[in-house]
């Protein structure tokens, strides 16, 4: 691993400690500071000081706080040495996903991934939707798992009861591939074959709603086109994950268009309604449905 790459973790994450690391855009405001640090540290035998980041215009509480995070490399060795099976891809390494960076600040530091990580990177769909869902709403979220395997699109799920592991576990049996975002401990999950499981900035990290939502941040931005079995209302994750990619503009969306309040309220956003007789996914895009959409 690189310097910058351990600059980016100590700065950026936990490992496993009650500390409070730099959010993406005070990393991004130090990104010059950063640097200065990575090269100062790959030159000397020094570590870098309060005084040397004040020096380059950097505040004394944030050159302080920066100082302390960086003076984790113990804590930052044992925390890889007891990531089993886990690969850490950071977001300046050149396996990270680039999509991922059209979310700006809220882009991951890292992602601790579990299975093939070259996954990351292949052509993927992604779809969300409710935990509960009526019939149709399954049906749909399984016809999407099946279309993307068979056209040899990953599909980006959050693993979630309801429409994500329907998709999820139509597409594996159909022999399609998977990245899933997790919202708890990575640990969790055992490996399976053609499953790609992803934590943002850490292994270990417990589920909290705001990690939840943050994830479904993840999903949408991954996927060229995202999918919707089922939003019966404006509120819950799907409702502000999908609303939130309309608004950005991150991907595609395509909602099935069940006659719920939150797929028709999604379609005054922009969001595109569809039924199961849908085309190709490769061709489905926006201008070539009917007129009347």
């Amino acid at each position: 691993m690189q310097a910058a790459e351990k600059s980016l973790l100590l700065l950026c994450c936990k490992l496993g400690q009650a500390v409070k690391p730099l959010t993406a855009a005070e990393y991004r405001q130090l990104n010059e500071y950063v640097r200065a640090m990575t090269l100062t540290r790959a030159r000397q035998d020094t570590e870098v000081s309060p005084e040397q980041l004040m020096s380059l215009g950097c505040s004394p509480e944030m050159s302080r706080r920066v100082t302390g995070l960086l003076d984790r490399e113990k804590a930052l060795r044992e925390y890889l040495s007891k990531a089993e099976d886990t690969t850490v891809v950071t977001r300046i390494s050149q396996s990270f996903p680039r999509r991922l960076f059209r979310l700006k600040d809220d882009c991951p530091a890292a992602l601790f991934c579990k299975g093939d990580v070259k996954l990351l990177n292949s052509r993927g769909i992604s779809l969300v939707g409710s935990r509960l869902l009526f019939p149709r709403g399954r049906d749909f979220a399984r016809r999407i798992g099946q279309m993307a395997a068979q056209e040899g699109f990953t599909l980006v799920s959050g693993g979630a009861s309801g429409a994500d592991t329907a998709a999820q576990e139509t597409c594996l049996a159909a022999g399609g591939t998977v990245v899933c975002f997790v919202p708890d401990e990575l640990s969790r999950y055992a490996p399976r074959e053609n499953l790609l499981y992803c934590s943002a900035d850490g292994y270990d990290l417990s589920f909290s709603s705001a990690r939840a939502l943050r994830r479904n941040h993840f999903i949408h931005a991954l996927g060229e086109k995202v999918f919707v079995a089922q939003c019966p209302n404006t509120s819950g994750g799907t409702w502000a994950g999908t609303s939130d990619n309309l608004k950005h503009r991150w991907s595609e969306v395509y909602v099935l268009r069940d006659g719920s309040g939150g797929a028709e309220a999604l379609m005054a956003l922009g969001a595109v309604g569809v039924d199961e007789n849908l085309p190709p996914l490769a061709d489905l895009l926006s201008y070539q449905l009917s007129i009347f959409d």
